[in-house]
């Protein structure tokens, strides 16, 4: 619902920016704008009421903007720009919105003259235009500086949204479980036959001895 409020804000600029009252001076290009909810600008927050916006008089610079209350009495906040190039200029003023956070008052983007190719888009303190990129998706003109002397030399930096990142799923690692081994058990130790018992030999031997003595008596006496 945000998103789509956002992109109907721009076709509902009127709702905040009265026509008839946005007469602007050629030069500082005087436009007043009256908003009927809570905005926000860099370094500023604008409750509902009638506005001015114009540019710096200074002919060196045509980018510095500055937000002064209805009766121009009081100088609400200077804020750095810099060019935003559209195709179709209109006849009406034209002030575009940042989608912003849940809960964060809209964020004035740029700011179109009547006629004009060229408008005024504002650059936003780092942590704001960290906020609002990644919310819009786009990148946002970035500046610290808050004094007219600082916003004159101030750097301007690009904060881009951030990046998406695919985020796979993890692969669960394969379930060991743990088996039981069962103990080796030894082999069994054979065992040898057993011999057959040495005295049939010894008697063996001696018979055979006694033969041979035999043998040699009769040898002898023949």
């Amino acid at each position: 619902m945000r998103r789509l409020f956002s992109a109907v804000i721009v076709i509902a600029l009127f709702a905040f920016c009265r026509a008839p009252s946005a007469k602007a001076d050629e030069w500082n290009k005087r436009t007043v704008l009256t908003v009927h909810e809570t905005i926000q600008v860099p370094n500023k927050v604008l409750p509902p009421g009638t506005y001015v916006v114009k540019l710096l008089d200074s002919p060196s610079d045509r980018h510095i903007v500055q937000i002064f209350n209805a009766e121009e009495t009081e100088l609400i906040t200077t804020i750095l720009a810099i060019p935003n190039y559209r195709l179709e200029p209109t006849g009406k003023t034209v002030f575009t919105f940042w989608e912003t956070p849940v809960g964060q008052p809209l964020a004035l983007r740029a700011w179109f003259y009547p006629g004009d190719s060229y408008g005024q888009e504002f650059a936003y303190p780092k942590m704001k235009a960290v906020a609002i990129a990644a919310v819009a998706h786009q990148p946002v003109p970035s500046v610290e500086a808050e004094k007219p002397a600082e916003i004159a030399v101030a750097p301007v930096t690009t904060i881009a949204p951030p990046e998406k990142t695919e985020v796979s799923e993890a692969v669960p690692a394969p379930l060991v479980v743990p088996t039981e081994v069962a103990p080796i058990a030894p082999a069994p130790i054979a065992e040898l036959p057993k011999t057959a018992s040495p005295y049939p030999l010894l008697g063996l031997a001696g018979a055979l001895a006694l033969i041979a003595v035999l043998v040699v008596r009769v040898v002898r006496t023949s």
